[in-house]
């Protein structure tokens, strides 16, 4: 049966999916899915993007792929400012070839939500913090998705839930980025705590979420030479300053 590897906002951290790829191998994944968020940021979206462009795995857009393609300068944040001016044409060729959603074999892959690429599936905001959607909100966010497994990212929160219908929601978490913070729907805050690289391997019913130690200093090194030291905190730490 083949493992599967599935990898969500990478954030243009290359070391970061070096590794997270040759842990993958090591446990027998054979196929790779990308669930989008894959190069903004201020680390590497140049070198990111032509690494997994030679390898063509499925992969959809995040709504960061969006925004750096189509936000015009004056509104793009920096991250995604970044990340535009680094890459070429053919990357962003790429980018723009890349589709929002995606049924394949059974699963379905959504950045977000199937609704929404910036609304999180499996975590509801309350305050200024992530909570585990409760099963009536996942149900209502799934209506009219039949697939038992829904994939997604967006959050940066490892996470699998189950709906008593069988139907299952998996974010493998953020290969790039550990801790972050956000002004939509209003200000809330994310941090895993640690600076591990996250993913996930669907090895036919079971589903493993894995921790992934890379090179996090050089990350941090990067985000603070490019004068990103929120990034640099966060690539360290796993949390915000």
């Amino acid at each position: 049966m083949t493992k599967i590897a599935v990898l969500s906002d990478i954030h243009g951290n290359l070391p970061a999916l070096i590794a997270v790829v040759a842990d993958a191998e090591a446990r027998g994944c054979t196929r790779f899915l990308n669930l989008g968020d894959i190069l903004s940021g201020p680390l590497w979206p140049a070198e990111t993007a032509e690494w997994l462009m030679a390898r063509d795995w499925p992969a959809i857009a995040g709504n960061h792929e969006r925004q750096l393609l189509t936000d015009p300068p004056a509104r793009m944040n920096p991250s995604d400012a970044f990340a535009r001016a680094a890459l070429g044409g053919g990357a962003l060729a790429w980018l723009a070839g890349l589709p929002a959603m995606l049924a394949l074999d059974g699963m379905f892959l959504c950045h977000g939500t199937p609704a929404s690429d910036v609304a999180p599936l499996a975590e509801t905001l309350e305050g200024a913090r992530l909570r585990a959607a409760s099963a009536a909100e996942l149900s209502e966010r799934l209506a009219g998705r039949g697939e038992r497994l829904v994939l997604c990212g967006h959050t940066h929160v490892p996470r699998l839930l189950g709906l008593p219908d069988g139907r299952r929601a998996l974010n493998p978490g953020s290969v790039g980025l550990q801790a972050y913070d956000d002004d939509h729907p209003r200000p809330y805050r994310v941090e895993n705590g640690d600076p591990f690289a996250r993913y996930a391997v669907i090895d036919g019913e079971a589903i493993g979420l894995h921790a992934v130690a890379y090179d996090h200093r050089a990350a941090a090194r990067k985000a603070e030479g490019e004068g990103r030291p929120d990034w640099a905190i966060a690539l360290a730490t796993g949390r915000m300053g």
